[in-house]
């Protein structure tokens, strides 16, 4: 029985921290101000027929704020690289040199940056609902237990307590991206 509790807590802890941890992965792709390669995460590149994302094809970097620089390690992909850039349909225009593919990142505008913050809103809320279903499925699994009501009060409120843990957690995360999506 001690078994069955401690793996439901665990599991259901486990499952809150991938909430939260998909949460800063997602947030990661929402730009900021500052330039940065996770900008470019989502853009794949035909490779020999293959679509291939980017990071796998070239190095990319940032010289500055304000620049993303993305040296393929083949020069004939540059077209490729280019032409991936665009299809992402992430506002860029890419420029190549020759040698290399630069984008200019541009200056947000004050509408793009409330933009923004609504999108890492929306995704913290949805962590927050996967917190709040891993604490539903949590409490459903103990009200299976054949323990005393004591006893799943108890789990419960310890459950209750995980939560609210982790959604003070994604509180915070979000508060920290919004302050920097809108900090000019």
């Amino acid at each position: 029985m001690e078994d069955e509790i401690k793996f439901i807590l665990d599991s259901t802890k486990e499952a809150m921290d991938n909430a939260v941890a998909h949460l800063e992965k997602q947030l990661m792709n929402i730009r900021a101000g500052k330039a940065s390669p996770s900008m470019l995460g989502s853009v794949k590149v035909d490779y020999y027929g293959t679509p291939t994302p980017l990071s796998q094809v070239a190095n990319v970097n940032t010289p500055d704020g304000m620049t993303i620089s993305v040296q393929p390690w083949e020069k004939s992909m540059i077209p490729e690289i280019e032409k991936g850039i665009q299809m992402a349909n992430l506002g860029f225009n890419p420029m190549n040199n020759g040698e290399s593919v630069i984008i200019n990142v541009p200056p947000l505008t004050e509408e793009r940056r409330s933009e923004l913050a609504k999108q890492a809103k929306a995704e913290a809320e949805e962590a927050k609902i996967g917190v709040r279903n891993d604490r539903k499925n949590a409490n459903n699994d103990i009200k299976k237990l054949d323990i005393s009501e004591d006893m799943k009060s108890n789990l419960e409120i310890d459950i209750q307590k995980m939560t609210d843990n982790h959604i003070a957690k994604i509180d915070q995360i979000f508060e920290k991206k919004e302050k920097e999506i809108m900090t000019v």
